[in-house]
């Protein structure tokens, strides 16, 4: 596919049903939140549509053996790479990402493709002796994993366009089962690209079928359908709630919101911890669930830390983000950056001094930093989703895992100190799924556990391999031995 608007648009004319491209009486227009242009259109699926989509997903029987699953998501890693500008064009035009991060996005997508390929060749099994007790027997247990016998339902989010949809499609071919995605209406292309991507490498079409719409049309029917098994979502507290309280006698993998912190103890390299701290905030224009949502300083060396800080955030270059000597573009709409400032001017009426930043023009919104930041306020008590760094101090460690732990989240956490008496406290008492030593709250390998407890998450995991769990059933055989 082209990253040229013709292209995008005659691409993602149909549906993605079966093995037919069904075109729809009406559209989404995909529009570039930088320039305002029209980049493309998504057909509108009615729930007719759904319907027939879940209905041709549960007839088809996948036969893949492990072997050509493991050959598709190999051809499709090997065709994306040689594809990297156009795929992150596209990326770039209908999110306004920059192309640094969508160049970089799709290298990740690359590694989950490869990542699922070799996972589809493991071997699942485990086996048990059974003489192990006065009560055993001469038996052995096996164990194998098995596709699910109804169908997956996905919806993905907008801020990684490609890599959020990666991330529910591989496992799910990796495993042999059938999946329904409905991605953001906002960033639709994108998946409509990967999955062409995966026909190309050979996927058979039932196994993965895109339909784009308007949530509040077709939602209910995506998460309450006979045929679906299981609902996997990525996305805000709000609808992740909505998805449990419908989804009935199902199972749901949640990956919802994070209010990640960067914790800078007195004993850190403070021009380490500001580098970490600056791309952590802004890397995808800050839009990631496990960007730095606040940065906790101790108070010794605060305000070093924090000129630091101020001085390389206004290095950071932004603006169109087609321009590759930019580090960041917009953000996904003008409404998010109009909610980026309002929460900036709040926190600021509250007594927070702004150092930087807090200019909005249409979808672009700089790189802001705040300190005198206090834990109640908004934009560090709920996920403030975009380019905002709040600096809050402390005086000790106690005080820290305190801040840390005082919101509604739990998803990942970055960690600067150099005592590993320090590192060991805060990664047990920390209540988070992730501690990270020095490095940002959301560094990660595609294929390791991802995700988060309280209003994170369920506890489940995402990552290729513990999707490869949630998305199978496990069964045992035993035998006398």
């Amino acid at each position: 596919m082209s990253a040229h608007p013709q292209s995008i648009e005659f691409r993602a004319e149909a549906l993605r049903i079966g093995g037919a491209e069904v075109r729809t009486a009406r559209s989404i227009d995909v529009c570039n939140p930088y320039s305002g242009e029209r980049v493309g259109t998504a057909p509108m699926a009615s729930v007719e549509d759904v319907r027939r989509a879940f209905d041709i997903a549960q007839a088809y029987v996948p036969k893949l053996s492990r072997y050509e699953r493991s050959a598709i998501l190999n051809r499709a890693a090997a065709l994306l790479r040689e594809r990297i500008d156009a795929a992150s064009d596209l990326i770039t035009s209908e999110s306004g990402l920059s192309k640094k991060d969508s160049a970089y996005e799709i290298g990740r997508v690359a590694d989950v493709l490869n990542f699922g390929a070799a996972e589809a060749l493991r071997d699942d099994g485990q086996v048990f002796s059974c003489d192990l007790t006065p009560h055993g027997k001469q038996r052995k247990v096996i164990t194998m994993r098995e596709p699910l016998l109804g169908v997956i339902t996905a919806i993905t989010p907008f801020n990684h366009p490609m890599n959020q949809v990666a991330h529910k499609v591989v496992p799910a071919v990796a495993t042999n089962n059938r999946m329904v995605l409905k991605p953001s209406e906002k960033v639709p292309l994108s998946a409509y690209y990967f999955a062409d991507l995966l026909y190309e490498a050979g996927l058979p079409p039932e196994m993965l079928q895109v339909v784009t719409g308007d949530p509040r049309e077709i939602a209910d029917e995506l998460l309450t359908h006979r045929h679906v098994d299981l609902i996997t979502f990525t996305g805000g507290v709000p609808i992740g709630r909505y998805i449990a309280s419908k989804a009935g006698y199902r199972r749901i993998v949640l990956e919802l919101g994070g209010n990640d912190p960067l914790i800078v103890m007195d004993d850190a390299d403070l021009d380490r911890a500001s580098d970490l701290a600056v791309q952590g905030s802004y890397k995808n224009s800050g839009q990631r669930c496990t960007a730095v949502k606040r940065m906790l300083v101790h108070q010794k060396i605060a305000s070093a830390f924090t000129e630091l800080v101020v001085e390389k955030t206004r290095a950071w270059t932004y603006g169109d983000p087609m321009d590759t000597r930019n580090e960041m573009g917009t953000v996904i709409d003008e409404a998010a950056a109009r909610h980026f400032e309002s929460l900036v001017n709040e926190a600021v009426a509250q007594g927070a001094r702004l150092l930087a930043g807090n200019r909005r023009e249409g979808a672009l919104y700089s790189p802001t930093v705040l300190d005198r930041v206090r834990p109640e306020m908004t934009v560090v008590r709920e996920e403030t989703f975009g380019p905002v760094s709040p600096i809050i101090t402390f005086g000790s460690i106690d005080e820290a895992i305190a801040i840390s732990n005082g919101t509604a989240f739990g998803l990942s956490s970055g960690i600067c100190t150099d005592r590993l008496d320090d590192a060991t406290r805060f990664a047990k008492e920390l209540k988070v799924g992730t501690v990270n030593l020095w490095e940002v709250p959301g560094y990660r390998i595609e294929l390791t556990p991802f995700g988060g407890i309280k209003d994170s998450g369920l506890g489940y995991k995402e990552g290729v391999q513990e999707a490869i769990k949630s998305f199978t059933n496990c069964k045992t055989f035993t035998l006398p031995w």
